[in-house]
C-alpha cells in the first residue's frame, strides 16, 4: 500500500509540475551528463555518458533504443543506398557516402553500457543500438544508464561533419548516443536515412575538451566563460597552441545538443529583452563580415516577432552559427551556411530561428508529422520576413500555394500522413512538408478568421510547449478558439490527396435577376467566398457556409450570408436581384486563400 501511495503521489506531482494539457498525459525525461575529448587532428573523439532516465509512462520497459546517427555516413548504410536509389536524390548526398574512405566515414560506437549497474545485451542495427534489459524498468521509476563511446566525425556530407564547403572545422550535430523517444504510440527508433528527428526532453550537462585554438558554439549556456574567453568573456585568457581546454555547457528542458567549432570564428553577442542574448558565430573573412553584421539587428527583430506571435522564447540565449550544409535547427541554436547574398542570409535565419518554437519547444515528431514543424515554420517565417524586411506583401505565403499546386497537379503527391522517409520523391516530401504545411495554416486562417488563427497559435504554444503535440492537439485548440468543427479539414488535407476545385458552371439571366450555378469538382470541401463586381463599379461579397463546420467565421458587415452548401451536392445555385448585363465579373476565390487546384474555372467575366 505504501509503495502504491508513493507511485500515486509521484504521478500527481509529475502531472502538476509539467502542466499537463489533458488528464492522463505523460512523457519521458532523459537528463544527460557527458564528458567528451576531441582529437582535432584525426577528427575522432571519445566520451562517457550518464543518462538519468525517468519512465513516466504506465508501461514496464523491457528494452531501450539508442540512436547512433553518425553510422549513417558509411558506404552501404541505409542513407547511402536510399540516396542512390530514390528517383531525385538530394544533390548534397547523391553517391558521396559510397565514396568515403576509412578515415572519412562517420562512426559512433558504444563500448560499455549498463542500466542501473547491470550489464545488458545489445545489438547494433545500423544507426540504432537495440538494448535488451536484464531487469525491466518499472512505470514511474528513474533509471541510470551509463556508457562509454567513441566516434569519428565524417567528411561533411549532410548537416554534420568536418571541414564543410566554407571551411568550418566541426559541425557536430546528431553526434552522441541519443536515447530514442517512447510515448503513447510506443518507441520511435527510426533509422537515420536522411530526414528528421525526434527526442526526449531533459537537461544536458556537457563538457567538451579540444584544442584551445577553437571557439565552440552551440546548445546551452557556457558555465566557465572567464576560463574560456573566445568572445564569451572579456577576461584575458592566454591560450597556448596545442593545449586543450574544456568547454562546459548546460541546457535545461531541451531534446537535443549540438555544437560547432572553428579556430577562425568571430563571436558577437547582442542582448534582447529579459536579459537574454543572441550569439553570432561566423568566419573571420571579409566576404562574410558585412552581411553577418547587418544580420544582427534583423535577427533581433525576428526574435521579437516570434515571441509576440507565438510565445515568449524560454531559454537564456539563442545562437546563429555558420556551419553545416545549408540550414538546420537545433536546440537553442541553428547551423547555417554563410556564403550567401544578404537577402538569403536573412531568409535562412528567419526560417531556422522559427524552428526554435515549432520544433525545439513544441517538438512534434518530425518523422511522422513533419508538416507541423516545417510547414508551420514556413508560414510564420514568411510572415516574419514580410514584416521585418518591410516587403509589404498582401499574400506572404503565395509561393507556398504555388508550390503546392505544382505537387497537387503532378502524379507524385502522397498524403501528409506518409512517414518522412517513405516519400517516393524528395520533391514530394519537400513540398508536402514545407509548402502544403504552410498552406494548412494560411487556409485555416481563411476558414476560422485571422484573429482566431492568431489566438490558436498562441494557445497551442502555451498549452503544448515542451510536450510533443500531435495534429489532433492543434486541431482541438483551433476548434475551441473558433467554435468551428475542423475534423473534416484535418482529415482531407493531411490524410488524403483530395484536391479543392470549385467552379462557376453558369450565369443565367432570369428577367431582372441573375441565377448563378456553382459546381464542386474536387473531393475536398470548403466554405466559399464569392465576389461579384458590377458595371457601375460597385462590389458585393457573398459567403456560403459549409454545414459540417457547424458554425462559421465572423464575416464583414457588407458580406451577404447565403444558405449552406453541403459537400455531397455537386452543384449549388442562388439568385441575385441584379440583371445579368449589370454584372462585370464573378470570382469564387478573390483572396486566393482557398488552395483551389484549378483557378481557371473560378472566374466569370462579362
Amino acid at each position: 500500500m505504501k509503495q502504491q501511495l508513493v507511485l500515486i503521489i509521484g504521478f500527481l506531482f509529475y502531472g502538476i509540475s509539467n502542466a499537463q494539457p489533458q488528464p492522463g498525459y505523460w512523457q519521458q525525461q532523459a537528463n544527460y551528463k557527458m564528458d567528451v575529448e576531441v582529437n582535432t587532428k584525426n577528427y575522432q573523439y571519445k566520451g562517457t555518458q550518464e543518462i538519468e532516465y525517468s519512465n513516466n509512462s504506465p508501461d514496464t520497459l523491457k528494452q531501450l533504443f539508442i540512436h547512433l546517427y553518425f553510422n549513417a555516413f558509411q558506404p552501404g548504410s541505409e542513407m547511402d543506398v536510399r540516396s542512390q536509389t530514390i528517383k531525385d536524390p538530394d544533390a548534397r548526398v547523391g553517391s558521396r557516402i559510397s565514396k568515403l574512405k576509412k578515415d572519412e566515414i562517420g562512426f559512433l560506437e558504444v563500448s560499455t553500457l549498463t542500466v542501473n549497474g547491470s550489464k545488458t545485451k545489445t545489438t547494433l542495427s545500423g544507426t540504432v543500438l537495440e538494448i535488451q534489459l536484464s531487469k525491466p524498468i518499472a512505470p514511474l521509476s528513474t533509471s541510470k544508464i551509463q556508457l562509454k563511446f567513441e566516434g569519428q566525425v565524417p567528411k561533411q556530407i549532410r548537416r554534420a561533419g568536418r571541414n564543410n564547403k566554407e571551411g568550418i572545422a566541426l559541425s557536430m550535430t546528431q553526434w552522441y548516443p541519443k536515447l530514442a523517444e517512447y510515448d503513447d504510440q510506443g518507441w520511435h527508433a527510426d533509422p537515420y536515412i536522411g530526414r528528421e528527428f525526434h527526442g526526449v526532453f531533459g537537461n544536458y550537462d556537457v563538457k567538451i575538451e579540444l584544442d584551445n585554438s577553437y571557439t565552440v558554439a552551440g546548445t546551452g549556456v557556457l558555465q566557465n566563460p572567464k576560463e574560456i574567453g573566445h568572445g564569451y568573456s572579456s577576461a584575458k585568457v592566454i591560450h597556448k597552441k596545442g593545449k586543450k581546454i574544456q568547454w562546459h555547457f548546460k541546457a535545461e528542458n531541451v531534446h537535443d545538443f549540438a555544437w560547432a567549432a572553428d579556430p577562425n570564428y568571430v563571436h558577437d553577442i547582442v542582448p534582447f529583452e529579459g536579459g537574454k542574448e543572441l550569439h553570432f558565430f561566423y568566419k573571420n573573412e571579409n566576404k562574410y563580415l558585412e552581411n553577418w553584421k547587418k544580420l544582427q539587428p534583423l535577427a533581433l527583430q525576428l526574435m521579437q516577432y516570434y515571441s509576440n506571435n507565438i510565445g515568449a522564447y524560454p531559454y537564456p540565449q539563442y545562437s546563429i552559427i555558420q556551419g553545416g550544409d545549408g540550414g538546420m535547427e537545433y536546440a537553442m541554436c541553428t547551423l547555417i551556411t554563410g556564403d550567401r547574398k544578404f537577402r538569403s542570409l536573412v531568409g535562412v535565419t528567419a526560417h531556422e530561428m522559427a524552428h526554435a518554437w515549432f520544433q525545439h519547444i513544441l517538438a512534434t515528431n518530425e518523422a511522422k508529422y513533419e508538416w507541423m514543424d516545417e510547414g508551420f515554420t514556413t508560414y510564420i517565417s514568411n510572415n516574419a520576413e514580410n514584416k521585418v524586411l518591410q516587403l509589404n506583401k498582401d499574400f506572404p505565403n503565395e509561393g507556398s500555394y504555388n508550390s503546392y499546386f505544382r505537387l497537387a497537379t503532378s502524379d507524385h503527391e502522397q498524403p501528409q500522413t506518409t512517414h518522412a522517409d517513405r516519400y517516393n520523391y524528395n520533391f514530394a516530401y519537400g513540398v508536402s512538408a514545407y509548402a502544403k504545411g504552410a498552406v494548412f495554416l494560411d487556409q485555416l486562417e481563411y476558414i476560422i478568421g485571422g484573429d482566431n488563427l492568431k489566438k490558436t497559435i498562441r494557445n497551442y504554444y502555451s498549452q503544448w510547449k515542451f510536450k510533443h503535440p500531435k495534429p489532433n492537439d492543434f486541431k482541438r485548440i483551433a476548434e475551441k478558439v473558433s467554435g468551428i468543427q475542423l475534423d473534416w479539414y484535418l482529415t482531407d488535407w493531411t490524410a488524403t490527396t483530395n484536391t479543392i476545385d470549385y467552379g462557376i458552371r453558369s450565369v443565367e439571366a432570369i428577367k431582372k435577376e441573375t441565377n448563378i450555378v456553382l459546381e464542386r469538382l474536387g473531393n475536398m470541401p470548403m466554405p466559399i467566398e464569392l465576389e461579384v463586381n458590377f458595371t457601375d463599379g460597385k462590389q458585393q461579397m457573398y459567403y456560403i457556409p459549409l454545414p459540417i463546420m457547424r458554425n462559421e467565421k465572423e464575416i464583414a458587415k457588407n458580406t451577404k450570408l447565403l444558405k449552406d452548401w453541403a459537400w455531397a451536392y455537386p452543384t449549388y445555385s442562388f439568385k441575385i436581384d441584379v440583371a445579368k448585363e449589370q454584372i462585370m465579373s464573378i470570382n469564387i476565390n478573390p483572396t486566393k486563400k482557398i488552395a483551389d487546384s484549378n483557378p481557371l474555372n473560378n472566374i466569370y467575366n462579362k
